[in-house]
This record gives C-alpha cells, sequence and structure tokens, in this order.
C-alpha cells in the first residue's frame, strides 16, 4: 500500500471527520491562527528605540548579544505580543520593517495546510527563544514568519512578567504591509493564507480581530502598526509624556525615533 504524504494525508484525515467533501474548507479551518504574535524592526539604535517603547509603557522582556553589545532586543506588548528590535550592523542595512510573525496553536497543522495549498513552507524547528518557528515568502520574496509558544521557552516563561500598568495599549491590532503589486499581494493572502476582507485590510483567518493592511511599495515608506487604545486618552497620555502626538479622526499618532508611525485607535 502507497504511503501519502504527511500533508495529503491529514487532508484525507479531515475529510473523513466531518469536512465534507470541500478542500477549501479543510484549508480555511486549517490555517486558523491566533493573530499576529509579533512585528520585526531594525532600528538605527537598539537602546534609543527601546526608550521609547518604554515611555509607552512596554517593556524589554528579553534580549539577544554579541560582543558587539545587544542583537536584540524582545519589547513586550502583551502575553502574546511583542515587537523585535533588530540592530543596524552596518549603514547599508535598510531601517525600518523586517517581517511580521503569525501565532497559531498548532504549527504542523498549519504547516501542512499550507503545503496542500501549493506553498513551500520551510520545516519547522526550534528557534533560539524555545518557540517552534517556520517561514513562507510571499510572491515578492517577503518572509512571513509562523511560530506557536512553547512551554519553556523565553515568551512562555515571560507571562505575567514585565508587565507595565502604565501601557498606553496591550493589543496590536493591524500592521501595514508593503508590496510592489497589491493585487497579486491580495490575493495571495486570501487565495492561499486564508485572509478576507473587501479592500486591502485583510483579517486573519480565525477571526482574532486582527489585520493586516497592503499599501504600495514606496520609497520613503515606514513601518505603521496600529494599537487598540480609546485616541483621546491616549493622545492626551502621551503628551503628558513628553510626546509630540497627533490626534485625527478617531487616531492617535506618534512616531518612533527612526520615523515609524504607531497609532491608536478604537478597535
Amino acid at each position: 500500500m502507497t504511503k501519502l504524504p504527511r500533508s495529503a494525508a491529514l487532508v484525507v484525515a479531515l475529510l473523513c471527520s466531518g469536512f465534507g467533501g470541500a478542500g477549501a474548507l479543510f484549508a480555511q479551518d486549517a490555517r486558523t491562527l491566533d493573530g499576529i504574535a509579533h512585528v520585526a524592526l531594525r532600528v538605527n539604535d537598539v537602546a534609543r528605540s527601546r526608550a521609547f517603547c518604554k515611555t509607552l509603557g512596554w517593556e524589554p522582556a528579553f534580549e539577544f548579544s554579541d560582543d558587539q553589545g545587544v542583537t536584540t532586543s524582545y519589547v513586550k506588548v502583551s502575553d502574546r505580543q511583542y515587537i523585535e528590535l533588530y540592530r543596524r550592523n552596518k549603514p547599508s542595512d535598510p531601517l525600518g520593517f523586517l517581517h511580521i510573525c503569525l501565532d497559531t496553536a498548532d504549527i504542523d497543522r498549519l504547516n501542512s495546510a499550507y503545503t496542500a495549498v501549493g506553498l513551500t513552507p520551510t520545516q519547522p524547528t526550534k528557534g533560539r527563544s524555545g518557540n517552534i518557528l517556520f517561514n513562507l515568502h510571499d510572491p515578492e520574496g517577503q518572509t512571513i514568519e509562523y511560530t506557536q509558544y512553547l512551554p519553556g521557552s523565553l515568551h512562555t516563561n515571560a507571562r505575567g512578567k514585565f508587565v507595565d500598568e502604565a501601557r498606553i495599549s496591550d493589543h496590536l491590532i493591524g500592521v501595514v504591509l508593503r508590496a510592489k503589486d497589491v493585487d497579486a499581494e491580495k490575493a495571495y493572502f486570501t487565495g492561499k493564507l486564508g485572509f478576507s476582507g473587501s479592500g486591502y485590510k485583510l483579517g486573519a483567518p480565525g477571526n482574532p480581530g486582527e489585520t493586516v493592511e497592503l499599501k504600495p511599495q514606496a520609497a520613503d515608506a515606514v513601518p505603521e502598526l496600529t494599537f487598540a487604545a480609546d485616541p483621546k486618552r491616549a493622545a492626551e497620555e502621551l503628551k503628558k509624556r513628553g510626546l509630540a502626538v497627533k490626534l485625527a479622526s478617531g487616531v492617535a499618532e506618534v512616531r518612533d525615533p527612526d520615523g515609524a508611525v504607531i497609532r491608536f485607535t478604537e478597535r
């Protein structure tokens, strides 16, 4: 008897256990996400960016270093969400957005689901923080990372710790991704990754209430992150903390030391 590949065997098993006859239904269900785990940014000065995050109430939970100092600082937004600050090693390294990481409760199932719809994810492996990771690359070669938090990892051990009651927000709800061809990118996110939306702001499968918004690539583009908070209260508090704040159309906006846009709005 011929042995089915792992991904194909999973499809058959799920279809036989009550998914009817629609492979698309399997794929949609199996691609369910818990949401955005982190956003990785390359910054000009890790200490300065870390201090800015601390002004917003987000504490550094752990870091990695080499003989030249801190290479990566993991700033905690909540027990589930982080901002990763990566050191700029040389002037030619572009500043700004590096990748988005999405969170799943079953990384093997998700990996198999992507394989079943024709994608080629890397094999899940344990990262240096102690969680399981794999990557995909979108049609333009940009990295999309996936993780499953594991017991004993640095993230899991940080739960309930590094929490500042003065946090402006504890929920990252939206990230802007840039693409040369936003329509092709949308087709990839909706057709392959299971996201949904009528415009270019796409909801993650499983309805975690977090979105990826697609915008055209531009030479002067900067990272754009959106967090859930009462914008008027956020603006008032941010001004008290000495930050320049723009408040308009129900959105409070500040800029980090490298110009990244940080927005606060009602969910």
